[in-house]
């Protein structure tokens, strides 16, 4: 048997009235996911433990099988990780967003126009942070580039337990009362208000603006962490498994778990991901060897912290025909079984443009076993009327191996 999890972040959502009180799973054409219910279980999983922040790191250490409770120390040291920074035990990380801010007074009062500086690329964005480096790098501060809008901050013999909020939680508000807060909160402050006065006039800014494009005019430091110790995945679950992501947070948890990490040309981590792409590659991945794949699409939630429900639907539909389909398609004509795990991370509803904790639906399915409890679509409603009900996320996993 075969294993893949196909992770749509953020992917579950409220009911929209601009979409006749449906929400974007109900409104998406999702041909795949409905057949599979068909033959599948469908219900509701709690992938975020009581106490911790919804997050994309928690929920996504959890659907991966490991209890945040006991292993999650932070979203940023599991990016760095990725990003190849080589982490002492004592170092704190911070994740380091490349964010539009607007207004005219202090910086207090500004407004955060958007936490991924208008999507801004990843040369544009290392042409900025690598700038910055001059000015902040030193006395146990070091800046790395990243991609797109993610980048990090490593502080030598840091200190966590500080008041950090993630800059899509504020999006079009003011930040006046979201600002660093704790033992080191001042130091923070003081960079994140020197890089707005290093990069309000830079040319890549200016560039950006002449282009109708937001400038990517101030970072914001959150998410601190220190350097986790998961489990080997191999060793725990006997498998071979393999991650396919876009982003550094879930390629971090894979490395850290000892999972081959699989690139693919085209990935993007936004609407216009290279999907079918993806699933070719967890479909060679595991045909080729591998017993478990982890293929993560980082769109919806995406779309979501942008109030984007088109693309939201859209992404939805790509997960669906591009990812799941393909991966039906290369299994059938392989004539190999495949275990199937679709869910979110996490709401991030339209609404509000930010995680929330409650739970997910999600999609157990089997090419060889009939385990349908009466679902009729993959929605967040359907998932609920059947009564399926997974209180502690880290062991849905478990429900897919024991197919």
């Amino acid at each position: 048997m075969k294993y893949a999890v196909v992770l749509g972040d953020g992917m579950a959502d409220w009911k929209i009235p601009q979409l006749g009180n449906l929400t974007c799973l109900e409104k998406a054409r999702t041909p795949n996911f409905d057949k599979l219910c068909k033959r599948g279980e469908v219900g509701l999983c709690k992938t975020v433990p009581d106490g911790l922040k919804p997050g994309s790191d928690v929920a996504n250490m959890a659907v991966l099988g490991f209890d945040p409770k006991k292993f999650y120390t932070g979203r940023s040291p599991l990016e760095a990780v990725s990003m190849g920074i080589n982490l002492a035990p004592t170092d704190v990380t911070l994740r380091c967003n490349l964010v539009t801010l607007e207004g005219d007074g202090e910086y207090e009062d500004m407004v955060m126009r958007d936490y991924s500086a208008g999507d801004i690329s990843t040369a544009e964005a290392a042409e900025l942070i690598n700038y910055l480096k001059k000015y902040f790098d030193g006395d146990g501060y070091t800046l790395y580039p990243g991609v797109s809008y993610r980048h990090c901050m490593v502080v030598e013999n840091g200190k966590t337990g500080h008041d950090l909020t993630p800059p899509h939680d504020i999006s079009d508000k003011k930040i006046t009362h979201s600002l660093p807060k704790g033992e080191s909160g001042v130091k923070y402050l003081r960079f994140m208000k020197r890089s707005y006065e290093l990069l309000k006039d830079h040319p890549v800014n200016l560039k950006r603006k002449a282009e109708g494009k937001l400038p990517a005019n101030s970072i914001w430091l959150w998410g601190e962490g220190t350097k986790p110790a998961l489990e080997d995945f191999g060793k725990k679950r006997g498998l071979k498994g393999g991650i396919i992501s876009a982003v550094d947070l879930v390629k971090g948890i894979g490395r850290l778990a000892g999972m081959r990490i699989i690139d693919v040309e085209g990935a993007t981590g936004n609407y216009n991901t290279n999907f079918k792409a993806k699933a070719e590659a967890a479909a060679d991945a595991l045909l080729g060897g591998l017993d478990f794949v982890y293929i993560h699409m980082e769109a919806p939630d995406e779309c979501g912290h942008h109030g984007d429900a088109e693309h939201k639907i859209y992404s939805i539909e790509r997960i669906d025909g591009d990812v799941v389909g393909t991966l039906l398609q290369r299994f059938a004509r392989a004539g190999k079984e495949l275990a199937m795990l679709i869910c979110p991370d996490h709401p991030t509803p339209v609404a509000c443009k930010t995680h929330v904790s409650e739970p997910v639906p999600y999609l157990l399915y089997c090419t060889s076993k009939d385990i349908c409890n009466g679902a009729r679509r993959y929605t967040e409603s359907e998932a609920a009327a059947t009564g399926e009900y997974v209180a502690d996320g880290y062991k849905l996993v478990e429900k897919l191996l024991a197919l």
